[in-house]
């Protein structure tokens, strides 16, 4: 399997204060690679590392498995934060103009572009008149000018509407598909991110604290019986010798067990029974917007 991205203790600072702080990630060859976390995690700073926009004040990077990042980074295509769109242009000589700054000679890309995206055909509406949907499908058809293998994305269905969000998913599925591209995107809508993303990375003040893919988060997510107790440690112990060895411990002390789910009373009267105080047994499942939000009640 190839790696598109690989980083090794990838760290930046400002000021003294760690933005990213020493981030492994791999990104496979064809993922769609779910990027998490809350304001100022460090989601953008890493994203801008990436494409050479920021500088790392510390570890490594290699792109497309080569230490050669001026050379690789040609083979990148990138929306970040709010890249520059003409008002005052239509859509084709917006592209045509970013074609033009690239080097690109294929004046045919820009039709099949604006055709591929779904902004064929407008004429000479200005893009000042656009929707944000079909600004966000813009930048994406900017980002695609030059041929790239892969797309770093930051927050690309920010501010859309539903039917927007919808569009934009569905050509990020299609560019995956079709053309064989490899993503990261962050979002902060993660119920649709979990629709696209096939892995995903949970960085949280600027560490990396989960890795998982998509199958993982499946199984996480299932129907499960969440266990509170005033000693996480004992209780586990017990689960192991007494019940099943099938459960996961959170880092808010929770205990997410997945099978024996019908025996919550006896389960109750055990760990009851053996001197521990019960303040939580429930049924649930969730969905990625759930396991973020407890995963981060750990992480205060």
């Amino acid at each position: 399997m190839e790696y598109v991205v690989q980083t090794k203790d990838l760290s930046k600072t400002f000021a003294g204060k760690a933005a990213v702080n020493n981030v492994n990630i791999n990104i496979r060859r064809g993922d769609i690679y779910g990027f998490i976390g809350e304001n100022g995690a460090g989601k953008t700073t890493f994203m801008r590392m990436l494409c050479g926009l920021a500088e790392p004040t510390g570890g490594a990077m290699r792109l497309f498995e080569s230490g050669d990042l001026e050379k690789q980074r040609r083979r990148i295509g990138c929306t970040i934060e709010n890249p520059a769109i003409y008002p005052a242009m239509t859509a084709d000589e917006n592209l045509e103009v970013y074609r033009i700054l690239i080097g690109s000679a294929e004046k045919r890309i820009v039709p099949e572009l604006l055709d591929f995206v779904g902004l064929s055909g407008l004429g000479k509406k200005k893009a000042r008149d656009f929707s944000l949907g079909m600004k966000q499908r813009l930048m994406i058809a900017i980002a695609l000018i030059g041929s790239p293998e892969f797309l770093v994305l930051d927050e690309p269905m920010n501010g859309l509407d539903p039917m927007g969000i919808k569009e934009v998913r569905d050509l990020l599925l299609k560019l995956n598909k079709e053309k064989k591209l490899t993503m990261i995107i962050s979002s902060h809508i993660l119920d649709e991110l979990s629709r696209m993303a096939t892995c995903y990375g949970v960085i949280h003040r600027g560490e990396l604290v989960d890795e998982f893919t998509a199958q993982e988060l499946e199984r996480r997510c299932r129907h499960n019986l969440k266990i509170v107790t005033d000693n996480p440690g004992k209780a586990e112990s017990l689960l192991k010798t007494s019940v099943s060895t099938n459960f996961e411990s959170r880092p808010d002390g929770a205990i997410i067990l997945y099978d024996r789910l019908d025996e919550a009373a006896n389960i109750n009267k055990m760990l009851v029974s053996n001197g521990l105080a019960v303040s939580a047994l429930s049924p649930g499942e969730q969905n990625l917007e759930g396991y973020f939000m407890d995963l981060m009640g750990g992480k205060k």
